[in-house]
């Protein structure tokens, strides 16, 4: 099955499509990988929806990939007297250390990490930014800040400290006993929330081993600070709009989101964009058209994927949704200006891998090919020629399943499992016999195999051959 478009769309589990025939009407609509959200639900309800993503997975003989992505630390208010309160706009307000406070007046907050990091001038969002506030006087178990503007507070608000650069690990024991968990159940990739620098990296890596691809989510002003060295030290990339939208201007995340789209392509890493894209699709049958527009924009910009959260895991429409940005991608990238933009020139590289991999693939495109087939052990050479955004398709072939799957969020890439023992002959015909059950060549059409001596080591991609469908 050959899906006929590049970008690959990621569904958010929930409620709303968790059953076993919404899983299948979610593929058969469009979706690639599906996100399980572990700041909801147990282990026994993921558990479930996990074991009807692989029977579907059977079902279909389709690679499917499943992102498990954690809570991460949150930060929150605690108890308010009385349940809730207004903040007028220039009010000063103290915030307590604790649960709960007898103050009438104050806010208890119950992280030590924020009174240890916070500062005068530092700014305080409450309830994702519908209050806002600005630290005036500090103290180890007290602050205080007056009201930039006002609303009402309630217990258990979500609180985001855009200057503040806090010293708590990047995962709860919560989180260590998900990831544990999502490791045995075999998820694909783990995306790692509150990421704030690249060493938040370092204490979630050896937990991982190599069992699933790391996701880092941009969603701090602080990641954005070493933007180069997380997307390094990372598998992909989510550029998490919702929380990085209130700690940043909302009028520089576009920008930003081309930013980060353009450093993930030259590293070659898959990159998402994620949050509110179709909002309005959790009660709407339909999107706005500026919803349309931000979709079509991240595909433009290059996005490997798009991420429904709410429309697919609580909407009341979430086939209608993926349909929907089914056909967005498809009409955007059937349009010329995509093709200009990822036909752009990308930056000149000396590391022989990324070499041979842009020459495979300007060499397929410019031969007209059919195809363009990468043997692939980690998943790495397909990435890069990925990264190419060659304009045909990318059949990529593979022995272990974990990296198959992974394929579902990486731009047009279509992954076939490899059960044979190859040598670099009997390469050649298993490429013919298996793209040409994908693309449906005619007699004479060439395509393009990317490859490496010695055969089957990772890291050896070495050898472009073109051959002939016969």
């Amino acid at each position: 099955m050959l899906r006929n478009r590049r970008a690959k769309i990621i569904a958010t589990v929930g409620p709303a499509s968790a059953a076993p025939f919404m899983l299948r009407n979610l593929f058969n609509k469009g979706v690639d990988t599906f996100r399980l959200n572990f700041s909801h639900g147990d282990h026994a309800g993921h558990a479930v929806v996990i074991r009807a993503i692989r029977a579907l997975e059977d079902e279909v003989g389709v690679p499917i990939g499943i992102l498990q992505d954690l809570q991460g630390p949150k930060i929150r208010l605690g108890r308010v007297a009385g349940g809730a309160r207004v903040l007028d706009r220039h009010e000063r307000v103290t915030f307590v250390l604790g649960e709960a406070t007898e103050e009438i007046t104050a806010l208890a907050m119950p992280h030590g990490e924020v009174f240890a990091a916070i500062a005068p001038g530092h700014r305080i969002f409450i309830d994702d930014g519908r209050v806002r506030l600005r630290v005036v006087a500090c103290g180890s178990a007290r602050f205080e800040a007056e009201v930039l503007e006002g609303g009402k507070v309630s217990d258990r608000k979500g609180v985001n400290l855009p200057d503040t650069v806090l010293h708590l690990p990047v995962l709860t024991d919560k989180d260590r006993a998900d990831l544990a968990f999502g490791l045995e159940q075999g998820v694909d990739w783990v995306a790692l929330s509150f990421v704030q620098r690249a060493s938040d990296l370092d204490e979630i890596r050896p937990l991982i081993a190599g069992r699933a691809g790391l996701v880092s989510k941009i969603e701090k002003p602080s990641a954005l600070e070493e933007i180069e060295a997380i997307v390094e030290r990372s598998e992909a990339i989510m550029i998490a709009r919702g929380d990085l939208g209130v700690e940043i201007p909302a009028e520089d995340v576009p920008g930003r989101q081309k930013e980060i789209i353009a450093l993930c392509r030259r590293e070659c890493r898959p990159v998402i964009v994620a949050t509110q894209m179709l909002e309005s699709m959790t009660a709407s049958p339909a999107p706005t058209r500026a919803e349309a527009s931000d979709v079509a924009t991240a595909i433009y910009d290059g996005a490997d994927a798009v991420m429904l959260s709410a429309e697919s895991a609580t909407g009341q429409f979430p086939a209608e949704a993926v349909e929907v940005m089914d056909r967005i991608i498809r009409r955007t990238e059937g349009h010329e200006a995509y093709a200009r933009g990822m036909a752009a020139p990308r930056e000149a590289t000396s590391e022989a891998a990324n070499s041979i991999a842009g020459s495979g693939a300007a060499l397929a495109c410019a031969l007209g090919a059919r195809c363009l087939v990468a043997y692939s052990v980690s998943g790495a050479t397909a990435q890069r020629v990925a990264a190419c955004r060659p304009a045909l398709p990318l059949i990529v072939v593979t022995r272990d399943p974990r990296i198959s799957r992974r394929m579902a969020l990486v731009w047009g890439a279509r992954s076939v499992l490899e059960t044979a023992e190859l040598d670099y002959d009997s390469m050649v015909s298993m490429a013919c016999e298996e793209s040409a059950r994908l693309v449906e060549p005619e007699t004479g059409d060439s395509f393009v195999i990317l490859a490496g001596v010695p055969f089957g080591q990772s890291g050896s991609t070495n050898n472009i051959r073109v051959a002939t469908y016969r």
